[in-house]
């Protein structure tokens, strides 16, 4: 079956009691056991509840795994995929990341006791130097948050490989259906599902797919016994918005496009981050890996002043932190999803006070080109 049809009807069986097409809410922590020792299929929904297993089963086979698992946040998912290391044990992560994710390794997963280094993931010589005979875990985003780097994953998976680690991929930017990571070798997908995947900004989530046994069963028991599940409400929303993720991603796609190639011919924008522009230096990789380019945008517009201005002039943009909603949304790194990082390093990375990133929705593109256009004129 095709993409489409399968993020409608996967996991999403007519309910057997009542024939419901749309699968129920089980609202509920507990379910009745058949007698003493003779558990049904759920028994306690911390451990498994009919409407997130719907949801789990159809992200896992939209990405081409075998076990998907929702969490009850995209940060709680990466925890996660970093506890499949332990003590002594080395992780690898790329240097161009969420800032989320680097507070959650440099304040979390270091006192796991688990060490923790970072390197160019785009530089393939570069990322090689860096492992270790203890390195575990390679860690990427592809495009990355939110300078849109894009990693080569298959050479990344041959290589993290090579040194007996597994490869885990953050996909929330494109998700399965412009990208699928398990294609080209890596181990783990993880996903902030408050983003595209819900796609209407009134959820938070995360999810895990693999397709390996071994790491399912590992997985699975975190999840159990670490206990950030996604609840059964905030599960049947990510299935809502899974059915339209399609339609959506292509309208945010075309959308993205237009903002970018307007961005890059504005004489107040000095550098435009997208990798569907043909200036793009992985555009190559960026068509081989990728089956569109996504709805995420960044510009530097030269100076922290300018970035304010233009962040407080917008009115369709949304000034808010997030991403991946039908709204499009203006945010400051600097002081929103990377905060957590210290400024040098920022600076060093270019997520500069003068960076702006967009998260281009599906309103009427030229309403959207009309609003960029006033705010770049308060400048």
């Amino acid at each position: 079956m095709g993409f489409s049809t399968d993020a409608i009807h996967v996991g999403q069986e007519p309910d057997p009691a009542t024939g419901a097409v749309v699968v129920p809410i089980y609202q509920t922590s507990i379910f009745a056991y058949e007698g003493v020792g003779r558990e049904r299929e759920y028994s306690y929904s911390r451990s498994g509840n009919p409407t997130r297993a719907a949801l789990e089963t159809c992200l896992a086979h939209l990405e081409g795994g075998t076990h998907g698992f929702a969490f009850a946040s995209g940060v709680a998912a990466t925890h996660a995929a970093f506890s499949l290391l332990k003590a002594g044990d080395h992780l690898l992560a790329a240097q161009d990341i969420y800032g989320g994710t680097y507070r959650l390794l440099e304040q979390i997963v270091k006192n796991a006791g688990i060490s923790v280094s970072y390197a160019d993931a785009t530089d393939l010589k570069s990322l090689e130097k860096a492992f270790r005979p203890t390195t575990r875990l390679l860690f990427v985003e592809t495009p990355s948050n939110p300078l849109m780097a894009v990693t080569d994953l298959a050479a990344c998976a041959e290589l993290a490989h090579r040194h007996s680690a597994l490869l885990a991929a953050d996909n929330t930017f494109m998700t399965p259906y412009l990208q699928r990571p398990l294609e080209w070798g890596t181990d783990v997908i993880i996903h902030s599902t408050t983003k595209y995947l819900n796609g209407h900004s009134d959820g938070i989530g995360g999810a895990v797919v693999v397709k390996d046994e071994e790491l399912a069963a590992r997985v699975h028991m975190f999840q159990k016994s670490a206990g950030a599940i996604l609840g059964p409400f905030d599960s049947w929303l990510v299935l809502r918005g899974v059915k339209t993720l399609p339609v959506r991603m292509r309208r945010h796609s075309k959308n993205a496009w237009a903002v970018a190639e307007f961005l890059e011919e504005h004489p107040k924008v000095k550098k435009v981050f997208y990798p569907g522009l043909p200036g793009h230096p992985d555009r190559e990789l960026v068509e081989k890996q990728m089956e569109g380019f996504g709805g995420m945008v960044s510009f530097d517009i030269g100076s922290a002043d300018a970035a304010r201005k233009v962040a407080e002039a917008v009115k369709i943009f949304v000034l808010t932190g997030s991403l991946g909603g039908v709204e499009s949304i203006l945010s400051h790194p600097a002081t929103m999803s990377h905060s957590s990082m210290p400024a040098d390093l920022r600076d060093r990375l270019g997520v500069t006070d003068s960076l702006l990133r967009l998260s281009v929705g599906l309103e009427d593109v030229e309403d959207l080109l009309a609003d960029l256009s006033q705010a770049l004129s308060s400048i």
